[in-house]
């Protein structure tokens, strides 16, 4: 059996036995680095090692870091309340916010995961604070930032572009633009309504839902996940029973804000107080901006700069920083270091240029440009989508050049293709969502995001395909 197959192979088993058994998928997947490697590629610990994504670990930890911070000091509650007012109370248009935000700053030219790694703390802190589930909110944000990644400024659209000259392609900056954008709106109008979208209709600040916990599908996670005290200071202490203090029938107590609850009918109205800008939360609000300023218009490393803003900020106020090394998603880390580690592994043998080779072997045209679009949202679900553009691209230029299949339709249908996986939580984008969630609510928005993810490889592509590709009109 060709060594790339085995590859495959054992991957396909790494998913069937984390998903059968109590073995994390993280260590699993590092344990098959490591014995395919040695046995089957003929690498040693060193190569596997240099394949651990340091860079992607640091963006992983720094992130959760910094926010968990903020959630404790109250600067997260502070943003959530300041956004609500922004748009009128209407709940249901926060997510919107957050994909408008996301979108704005890829189109001008943030890297994909650095944009989400900006919103997503602060996005899902909103869907923790009004019930929203946290799945919508997260691929929101993340359909959001492939909406705006493909403008003529953005990294994708760049490199889309660039190798589209390279080879003497025919192609639409604009087009391109403009089709993965109107893709990915038409994608988040099909996530809101799929979770949970429908419930927040007509819903506004200080209108909570019922206080009996909604089905998964609708609200995304069971009573422990639901906003409270726990919740608001980070997630990590354990839910009150009902009649203590800090049940869901008691009153609450926060800092400079007050939520009362009247425990009973179908809907409960919440009074709560002006949340204040304390010393701490001013600063890290600064803190945040210096992030995103810096990794935005300096392209500085997201990562190192959270971890660097969060270390200064627990050192200024270190009241602030108790137990918030224990609020970072260190299963998630570990988890998805551990397959991008696997699949560098892959990547080093071969594996994805043998998948390429297989399919330039195909005979039919539209066939094999199905298959091409099928094959680059595989990859892209578990590598980087920027450095996948510039090698699937390349795989349909042979026959692109004859002329039989439509040059612009089938590099947008692989661009949208390679770009929507980004919400599998493999990807950068989708662990950054995992990470960020509560860690009641972690294990759902994994699974979800993983569904979600694994069905846009065939989603995706077909209707990409049908609409782009197969009427020949591109």
């Amino acid at each position: 059996m060709p060594a790339e197959v085995i590859s495959i192979v054992v991957l396909v088993l790494v998913f069937l036995v984390a998903t059968l058994t109590s073995v994390h998928m993280g260590a699993l997947a590092l344990f098959a680095a490591f014995v395919v490697a040695l046995a089957v590629a003929g690498e040693s610990t060193d190569d596997v090692f240099g394949g651990f994504p340091g860079d992607l670990f640091v963006v992983l930890v720094g992130v959760t870091y910094l926010f968990a911070l903020a959630r404790n000091n109250g600067t997260v509650d502070w943003l959530i309340q300041a956004a609500v007012r922004g748009v009128g109370g209407r709940v249901a248009l926060i997510p919107w916010v957050m994909f408008g935000v996301t979108a704005v700053l890829t189109a001008a030219g943030a890297v994909v995961p650095a944009a989400v790694a900006i919103v997503a703390p602060v996005g899902l802190g909103f869907a923790l604070r009004f019930r929203i589930n946290p799945v919508l909110m997260g691929l929101l944000i993340i359909n959001g930032a492939s909406a705006g990644g493909f403008s003529p400024m953005s990294i994708y659209g760049t490199i889309t572009n660039g190798v589209v000259a390279r080879n003497g392609l025919e192609g639409s900056p604009l087009l391109l633009f403009a089709a993965t954008f109107a893709f990915n709106v038409l994608l988040s109008v099909a996530v809101f309504f799929l979770f949970g979208g429908r419930s927040l209709l007509g819903r506004r600040e200080g209108e909570e839902s019922a206080p009996t916990p909604p089905a998964p599908e609708e609200g995304g996670g069971s009573r422990e996940a639901l906003p409270g005290p726990a919740a608001d200071s980070g997630g990590t202490a354990p839910a009150a029973a009902p009649g203590r203090p800090g049940g869901p029938t008691a009153t609450a107590t926060r800092p400079e804000g007050t939520t009362r609850t009247d425990g009973g009918g179908s809907a409960a109205v919440v009074e709560e107080e002006r949340i204040v800008l304390t010393r701490d939360r001013v600063l890290t609000l600064l803190g945040i901006a210096a992030l995103g300023v810096g990794a935005l218009a300096f392209g500085l490393d997201v990562g190192l700069t959270a971890i660097s803003v969060a270390v200064v900020l627990s050192i200024v106020s270190p009241g602030g920083a108790k137990g918030v090394v224990d609020q970072v998603a260190w299963p998630t880390v570990l988890l998805i270091c551990g397959i991008v580690t696997y699949v560098g592994l892959m990547e080093r043998m071969g594996t994805i240029d043998f998948l390429g080779g297989s399919v330039a072997s195909i005979g039919i045209p539209l066939l094999a440009a199905l298959v091409i679009c099928v094959v680059g949202g595989a990859v892209s679900a578990f590598a980087s989508t920027t450095g996948i553009l510039g090698a699937v691209i390349p795989l349909a230029v042979p026959f692109l050049l004859v002329g039989e299949v439509g040059a612009i339709g089938m590099i947008t249908a692989l661009a949208i293709s390679s770009s929507v996986v980004d919400s599998s939580p493999f990807s950068t984008s989708g662990a950054l969502v995992v990470a960020n969630a509560t860690p009641d609510q972690r294990d759902l928005v994994f699974r979800r995001l993983m569904v979600w993810g694994m069905s846009m490889i065939v989603v995706a592509p077909l209707l990409t395909w049908g609409i782009l590709v197969l009427p020949g009109w591109l």
